[in-house]
């Protein structure tokens, strides 16, 4: 690779724009990858805490299910009867049994027995007085009263959520308070049990089942209360707990806490109605998959590395061809350019634009045939799709009007005086406006030398009906005509359409119905859709639909004809007419198909008819035969068109052989002598020869020029004057560009007798 490609800005463009192809996909994919790895991993591990949860509940729905049996049998055990509690003989033993049914439960860290009604609360460390029981042992959250109240008004087992609880002594722990109505189930409880749980032995519990679970853990009472919270670092705030717990169905969720993602695995215990919860930040699944984050890096740099080496083989294979072009255009260019070429390259695509712009100011390029010649195709396929912007502007064409229509006009041009008046009528219609009427219009010169072509687009303005703003326009244009050139035309107008795209159906019209014209006489206006009016029933063939077939395959266009071989087949298919009056109907078709085909000379197209087609098959077969035939004619049209053109090219060019010296040559003269148009002749003879018809006088005139100073001595000027050119001067000067010396100069290196003096003269 050449290393001054290093210095193109192009070039290294070329390079990110590879890379950036490449980089887009890799990285898409790249997130892919990861997202899926995390997202398998974040669900096996929500799996696997769903599982842990669930077993936790079943640990600690056990130790509470073992607390009310111990309350179950505390409320049958005679030691623990009223009556034995208080009789100062027995209450030692009563004290006793509540140690011992304390001894029973590892979670319990303290045991209460109180009676209804009573002053007095036991414990398995002894009997206090109510009073003195509430103020040894003193709840953060959970004042007197209400304890007291709570100890003598439960109905049903109630746990009172985490509290600090404060002894004696002074010191503090975390506790929860169970309480627990006897005898249990018993619609009128006479005590009850309070069992004191320190929260750590709750808490131990659940780190033992979730293991190395790093995240927070709630159990959650029925309505919706923290009991237990243990939490590692993170801690929720009363209100994202409320938003968090409320309706929370048991499962796996994802909620944001605090503008962070957590997900949240939720299980319900049947037997008491506790909800259990662990919250984790999605974070901490990102950090399980690092060794898959490090291979996928180590991929993306490798993968990066060898795009790295293809988008530098696919720029260089890209550039090369602009660099060679490149060079071309400094080696085509001065020494200006010559010594712009050894500076780094930068500005490659605007040297060639230049070094092209050049080249185009060289060339003729007949834009007035151009412009004809496409606006010839849209009269012949209706599509405006290929009018680029940049199209628009060379040919000021535009097509931003509601309407559009076609107007062909003819008159009669049997005299050679009438040429040169068609040519001041060609340059007035080839961009006419009408203000007043919100329209304009661009001619056309057609094949013929007595027909031109007139398109025209309008906008209504709020007219309701577009068919009279048609009539004033084609009005206007017959006027102006009258008024300004000694011709009376006559003037067929096509259907107005709303798209440009149906161009090619108003100019069938417009062919049909100056072909078709009631009247014969000159300077009148004839509508297609007053022509294809008729009275027949609903369910015949419209007129207009027979007229546009027949006049669409003799202009070749068979996207037209297939149009109306379609809608008129399917106006049959939709109605409820009888078979044989629907095949009667059809031979309407068939026979405006056999008889274009006739008057284009095809007579052998009747053969071709299978005789299924007549008697036999559904509409869509004879619909695909129809189809088939206008095919048929429209490509023997266009062979007959195209092998006569060449004959027609063929006769021009003999008669530029043979008349080439005549300085009164010209294109406009040849097209009068042959009666076809100029942008016609201009076009057909770019296509058939490969170049334009000055290109090939000059040829001519260049290699006569060139012969004579070969074999004879007559002056330069004479040689000029007689291969029929008349500016000398201009002649040395395209004879110096193109050969890269002057006629005299030639004449001394090839002819024998040398130059004369009037040669050095006259360069």
């Amino acid at each position: 690779m050449k290393l001054n490609y290093f210095k193109s800005k192009l070039f290294l463009k070329y390079i990110w724009s590879y890379l950036f192809i490449l980089l887009i996909p890799l990285v898409l994919m790249t997130i892919f990858i990861y997202e899926s790895a995390v997202t398998n991993l974040k669900s096996e591990i929500e799996q696997s805490r769903l599982a842990q949860l669930t077993q936790t509940k079943v640990t600690i729905d056990g130790r509470m299910k073992e607390l009310s049996e111990i309350a179950s049998r505390i409320s049958y055990d005679k030691r623990l009867t009223p009556y034995r509690v208080h009789d100062p003989i027995y209450s030692g033993e009563a004290i006793q049994a509540l140690d011992q049914y304390k001894s029973t439960s590892s979670i319990i860290g303290e045991i209460y027995l109180y009676f209804h009604k009573d002053d007095k609360i036991y414990s398995s460390k002894g009997l206090n007085d109510i009073g003195v029981f509430t103020d040894n042992v003193r709840f953060q959250n959970w004042k007197k009263d209400s304890l007291i109240q709570d100890l003598n008004a439960v109905r049903f087992p109630t746990m009172h959520p985490s509290d600090t609880v404060s002894n004696p002594s002074g010191m503090q722990e975390s506790m929860l308070a169970y309480l627990i109505p006897i005898t249990p189930n018993s619609p009128t409880p006479h005590g009850t049990v309070m069992v004191l749980i320190k929260e750590s032995e709750l808490t131990s519990l659940i780190d033992s089942v979730l293991g190395n679970y790093h995240g927070m853990t709630y159990i959650l009472d029925n309505d919706g209360h923290i009991l237990v919270d243990n939490r590692q670092g993170e801690a929720l705030t009363n209100a994202e707990a409320k938003s968090l717990f409320n309706n929370l169905a048991p499962g796996i969720h994802d909620r944001s806490l605090s503008g962070k993602a957590h997900s949240i695995v939720s299980v319900k215990s049947e037997n008491n109605g506790w909800t259990y919860v662990t919250v984790m930040p999605t974070a901490q699944f990102f950090s399980s998959v690092l060794h898959v984050r490090s291979l996928i890096i180590m991929l993306f740099i490798i993968i990066v590395l060898v795009g790295a080496a293809i988008a530098l083989v696919l720029a260089r294979m890209q550039y090369q061809p602009i660099s060679m072009l490149v060079e071309f255009a400094s080696s085509k260019s001065g020494a200006k350019e010559q010594s712009q070429r050894l500076e780094p390259a930068g500005n490659e695509l605007d040297r060639i634009r230049s070094a092209l712009q050049e080249y185009s100011s060289r060339i003729d390029l007949q834009e007035p045939f151009a412009r004809n010649h496409f606006l010839s195709m849209m009269l012949k396929y209706g599509s405006t799709q290929s009018l680029t912007p940049e199209l628009q502007e060379a040919f000021d064409l535009q097509f931003d009007r509601s309407h559009h229509f076609v107007m062909v006009i003819g008159w009669d041009t049997d005299e050679q005086s009438d040429l040169q008046e068609r040519q001041h009528i060609i340059a007035m219609l080839a961009q006419i406006e009408f203000p007043e009427l919100d329209a304009h219009g661009y001619g056309v010169e057609m094949p013929q030398l007595d027909q031109l072509g007139l398109i025209i687009s309008f906008s209504l303005g709020g007219r309701p009906d577009a068919f009279s703003h048609m009539q004033q326009i084609a009005e206007a244009v017959r006027t102006t005509l009258l008024e300004t050139f000694d011709v009376v035309p006559v003037i067929g107008v096509g259907t107005c359409y709303t798209s440009p795209d149906q161009l090619n159906q108003s100019f069938i019209e417009a062919c049909s119905a100056i072909e078709l014209r009631i009247s014969g006489e000159q300077g009148t206006i004839n509508y297609f859709e007053k022509l294809s009016t008729t009275a027949d029933p609903a369910f015949w063939i419209p007129g207009s639909t027979l007229l546009k077939l027949s006049q669409s395959l003799k202009q070749g266009s068979y996207d037209v004809a297939a149009q109306m071989i379609r809608s008129a087949i399917q106006s049959l298919q939709s109605s409820d007419l009888s078979a044989l009056l629907t095949r009667c109907i059809c031979f309407d078709l068939l026979n405006t198909i056999l008889k274009a085909a006739s008057e284009l000379g095809n007579h052998s197209l009747m053969q071709q008819i299978a005789p299924n087609m007549m008697y036999g098959g559904t509409l869509d077969e004879f619909e695909r035969s129809l189809l088939d035939l206008a095919s048929q004619i429209c490509s023997q049209d266009e062979q007959d068109n195209q092998q006569e053109e060449q004959s027609v090219i063929d006769r021009i060019v003999a008669y530029i052989d043979a008349h080439y010296t005549d300085n009164s040559l010209s294109l406009e003269s040849v097209a009068f002598e042959f009666g076809i148009s100029p942008s016609h002749v201009s076009r057909s003879f770019k296509e058939k020869m490969g170049l334009n018809f000055i290109q090939y006088i000059w040829q001519k005139r260049m290699g006569e020029v060139m012969h004579q100073l070969k074999t004879t001595t007559d002056p330069l000027k004479d040689i000029i004057l007689k291969v029929g050119y008349v500016d000398t001067p201009n002649f040395i000067r395209k004879f110096k560009k193109e050969t890269g010396c002057t006629p005299g100069q030639y004449r001394k290196m090839f002819a024998e007798g040398g130059g004369s003096a009037e040669d050095t003269e006259d360069e």
